[in-house]
């Protein structure tokens, strides 16, 4: 039912009879299995079907790249409301409430109705990606007014009977995502742009270089993508498509992506109602951050090939998942490594290269003992929130998750700040894997097979 529902939502923003390019995937079909019209069905599949598994399955692969202290990492779940720079000036604040009246596009929430009016605007865009100055050059107020006055109202419109022109549509696109309530990639997300900004490569001593880490900055994105909610990531996926093709035209409309990045960076990233002194540091990275976006549009929509086979396997029933767990896998891949399977899952997925390691019983036991101890300090020196309680409840129900009491003394809070939320949930998961291979081992009485160093 979910899948047929987004299929209707294609045709709304197909209205016209031309192809929206954001629902068409360019990867090549796998000619040896059935022909799925969307490569990413599964994905989707267990996005609607099983929304906690997929967000454990996203974020548990987010803080494997990108290290999100707790409360950045409670802000990118929704636990808890965004803390993103704020205002200090009022001409910016004075000028915002002076916009023109809400309709049910400029102004109003991002809507799938929203975005079929805004298609109309980035398919005559795509068409005259030779005009030089392209969203540099204003266009004409009163025509900019006439044209918000026909989309605002829900009608068509025929951009070309040259009544309008590119400029005014481009300066209307602008507008429009700069007063969206929300930015386009949303305040949740804001930190974690940062951060995937700032991720860089190794050197050969392990050291940190200066030098972009492009291969982490894109699969980080697209997860990231995969969590926006389903309008900001299709009209976000038209837009860096149109930004895509136009910084390809350069040589023509003088617009590269750096240049269109500045122009729209405080449209679609930028906290509301704020100016470039209250982001102080930060202008450079966003807008080199959405100069990456630009540049890399054409891959950022894809999920990553585990996520995809480890969806597929979830949602068919396959065994393989409960073959294997974390602590299964021999530890560590070579850094850069092209492996999908070597990448952290909920349950890793199964690989005929993956081999298990010699674990005692008695050494499970202590371990075990330990983690939970220490699992269960950390809990309690969580902040007071329905989160919390939650997880406390779930040590009570289960005895075997429950400490003795001697064990529960204060926490560090000096320790607690070095660690993420996001380190804390993928820690639980590893202490559930253990508890189920002690059960096993107990029930079969033989240690887990061994492997070479």
């Amino acid at each position: 039912m979910a899948a047929e529902n987004d299929l209707q939502n294609n045709h709304k923003l197909d209205r016209r009879g031309t192809k929206c390019s954001m629902f068409i995937s360019q990867e090549q079909p796998n000619t040896s299995q059935p022909v799925i019209f969307d490569p990413d069905f599964f994905v989707e599949k267990l996005r609607h079907e099983h929304p906690q598994v997929f967000a454990d399955l996203i974020l548990g692969n987010i803080t494997r790249l990108i290290d999100l202290p707790g409360d950045e990492f409670a802000q990118l779940t929704g636990e808890c409301e965004p803390r993103v720079p704020s205002s200090t000036g009022f001409l910016r604040s004075f000028n915002f409430l002076k916009r023109k009246d809400k309709g049910v596009v400029f102004g109003a929430p991002l809507t799938e109705e929203g975005i079929a009016q805004i298609y109309q605007l980035i398919e005559y865009l795509s068409k005259n990606l030779h005009m030089e100055g392209l969203f540099r050059v204003p266009g004409h107020s009163l025509r900019q007014a006439a044209l918000r006055e026909i989309l605002n109202a829900g009608s068509e419109i025929d951009l070309e009977t040259g009544d309008f022109h590119p400029n005014d549509a481009a300066s209307l696109l602008k507008a429009y995502l700069g007063e969206l309530p929300e930015p386009l990639l949303t305040h949740r997300h804001y930190h974690a742009h940062l951060k995937i900004g700032e991720l860089t490569r190794f050197d050969d001593k392990g050291d940190k270089t200066n030098v972009p880490d492009k291969k982490r900055q894109i699969e980080a994105f697209q997860l990231l993508f995969m969590l926006l909610p389903p309008a900001n990531r299709s009209l976000l996926k038209l837009l860096l498509d149109l930004l895509y093709h136009t910084a390809r035209n350069q040589h023509i409309n003088k617009m590269s992506a750096i240049n269109l990045a500045t122009m729209f960076a405080p449209h679609i990233i930028w906290p509301k109602n704020v100016t470039a002194s209250d982001l102080q540091e930060n202008i450079d990275k966003l807008n080199n951050g959405i100069a990456f976006l630009i540049r890399h549009s054409q891959k950022l929509f894809k999920a990553p090939a585990y996520i995809k086979e480890y969806a597929r396997l979830y949602v068919t029933g396959s065994k393989a998942l409960q073959s294997k767990d974390d602590l299964t896998l021999c530890p560590g891949t070579k850094e850069g490594s092209d492996d999908p399977v070597a990448v952290v899952t909920p349950a890793s997925l199964p690989s005929p290269s993956v081999k298990t390691c010699t674990i005692s019983s008695s050494e499970t036991q202590n371990y075990t003992e330990t983690a939970l101890r220490e699992l269960y300090q950390q809990v309690h020196s969580l902040p007071e929130s329905a989160k919390k309680k939650k997880l406390i409840r779930q040590f009570e129900r289960q005895p075997l998750l429950t400490p003795s009491a001697d064990a529960r003394t204060p926490f560090s809070r000096k320790h607690w700040r070095s660690r993420s939320l996001g380190a804390i949930i993928k820690q639980r998961k590893v202490l559930g894997s253990q508890i189920l291979i002690e059960k096993e081992n107990s029930r079969l009485q033989s240690p887990l097979p061994s492997c070479p160093n």
